[in-house]
């Protein structure tokens, strides 16, 4: 019966899990790309503001991956026993690789508050491939994955499955081509985590009867 609370249980806390990603993640990203404006000089940060603007978003990229673990955790439990292996190890693998891309894109964004202008910009190049080329396109695999898990089970409606694979699409074509694309990611996370939370409630044991 214990374990029976806990399979319950898992959807909210994926719920809960993908909705701190989400506000974490889109927060950082907003934070960097106003701070970091892509196409904007090649000198490094020199206004107050801007660094702590990329401090602020560095240090909400940890918390954010934690969560986003915990979100895929929640995710691949609520999934089942009888989950597809290959799509699982393709949802476990670019959920992975996103988070330690992600942490390299905050690394080298975080070697951008201390550069001097008389070396080059470096870590604002390198952390914005690794944001938008890399970690975005392991966000596509990931969401593309889980939209196909969640089609097989019958645990995603038909609509959220839809919206997955052309949000997973969008972001394997964009990448660094479109601005602010990034949001996409965050945004789907929210979504779904919402559904989840709408269709699901937190499970509480039942008190022991009485004698």
């Amino acid at each position: 019966m214990e374990r029976q609370h806990e399979r319950l249980a898992t959807p909210w806390a994926a719920g809960v899990a993908g909705v701190v990603f989400a506000i974490l993640m889109g927060a950082a990203i907003v934070l960097v790309r106003i701070a970091l404006p892509a196409g904007a000089g090649d000198g490094a940060i020199a206004d107050a503001a801007q660094r702590s603007a990329v401090r602020t978003a560095l240090e909400l990229l940890p918390f954010a991956g934690i969560a986003f673990l915990w979100f895929m955790g929640a995710l691949r439990e609520q999934a089942g026993e009888g989950e597809d292996q290959f799509f699982s190890t393709v949802f476990l693998g670019s959920g992975l690789v996103f988070v330690a891309t992600l942490f390299g894109a905050a690394a080298a964004a975080g070697t951008v508050v201390d550069e001097s202008q008389q070396h080059p910009p470096f870590g604002r190049h390198f952390a914005y491939a690794l944001l938008t080329t890399y970690a975005m396109r392991m966000a596509a695999v990931f969401i593309i994955t889980a939209s196909t898990i969640g089609r097989r089970r019958g645990t995603l409606p038909r609509p959220l499955v839809v919206l997955g694979y052309l949000a997973g699409l969008a972001l394997l074509v964009m990448g660094a081509n479109v601005p602010w694309s990034e949001l996409v990611f965050p945004a789907w996370a929210l979504i779904l985590s919402l559904n989840i939370l709408r269709n699901r409630r937190p499970v509480r044991p039942r008190p022991a009867s009485s004698a």
